[in-house]
């Protein structure tokens, strides 16, 4: 298997679910193979940032790489301590930082797997032609998602208006990295209430890592349908990608 390097901490609950699935699946996978007890699961080294110092560094979707200097930079020393470290390949366990992984990846020889074009291709795949973006408010500002989408035939909703932005940001920082998402899955539904015009024809992404923990039940699947909408979860699609290119799976 080839070696996962995982930037994470951004937020804590997501990166436990990273790790957690990976063990899983390997796990199911050797046991369907035959093979004998314990199951292998993938070699991995994790690099934990502080959230606490890198929310400080974020500028505005809007703004250019200067202002987003510090930020890419931070990611960057991360990814390369795990190339120092032997990783074949990169994920970051959450969405936020993708909206700058064009820069990030500068100087970078371990390749790098982009939530956002995995996430669009999981979009693509369940046969919707438009998404609603849920996640932190860069992700939410910020056109990539948007792009990414685009290039697999799915076109984003027009942006959420600016107080829904910051009050799913502010539902992020209180019930998802604080681990209390019975409130947080309420709120999205309404959400999902208010801004899906056609259901059979749009995928709410959880464009965040945290937010799929407010659909427990649903944890390991990329995708699926709950309380009338269909939902894309990034952090198992994300887990997924990683996991198939450590067994070396062609999808």
């Amino acid at each position: 298997m080839k070696k996962i390097g995982i930037v994470g901490g951004v937020a804590w609950p997501s990166t436990v679910e990273y790790y957690r699935l990976l063990c899983t699946w390997t796990n199911e996978h050797f046991r369907e193979q035959g093979w004998d007890l314990p199951y292998p699961t993938p070699p991995m080294t994790i690099e934990s940032v502080v959230m606490h110092e890198t929310r400080k560094l974020r500028a505005k979707p809007t703004e250019g790489d200067e202002a987003w200097a510090a930020y890419d930079a931070a990611f960057r020393d991360a990814l390369i301590r795990l190339q120092h470290a032997g990783c074949d390949f990169g994920i970051i366990a959450n969405n936020t930082s993708h909206t700058r992984l064009h820069s990030i990846r500068h100087g970078l020889h371990m390749p790098v797997i982009s939530i956002l074009e995995e996430t669009s291709k999981a979009a693509r795949s369940v046969g919707v032609h438009h998404a609603l973006v849920f996640g932190t408010s860069v992700t939410m500002r910020s056109t990539d998602y948007a792009s990414a989408l685009l290039a697999n035939d799915v076109r984003a909703n027009d942006q959420l208006p600016d107080d829904v932005i910051d009050f799913i940001q502010s539902l992020i920082d209180t019930e998802f990295e604080q681990k209390g998402t019975l409130r947080g899955r309420s709120e999205l539904l309404r959400l999902c209430g208010d801004y899906v015009s056609d259901p059979a024809d749009t995928a709410v992404l959880l464009a965040c890592t945290e937010l799929p923990l407010a659909f427990p039940e649903y944890a390991e699947q990329g995708t699926f349908e709950s309380d009338g909408f269909i939902f894309i979860n990034t952090t198992a699609v994300h887990a997924r990608a990683a996991l198939n290119e450590s067994l070396g799976i062609t999808v």
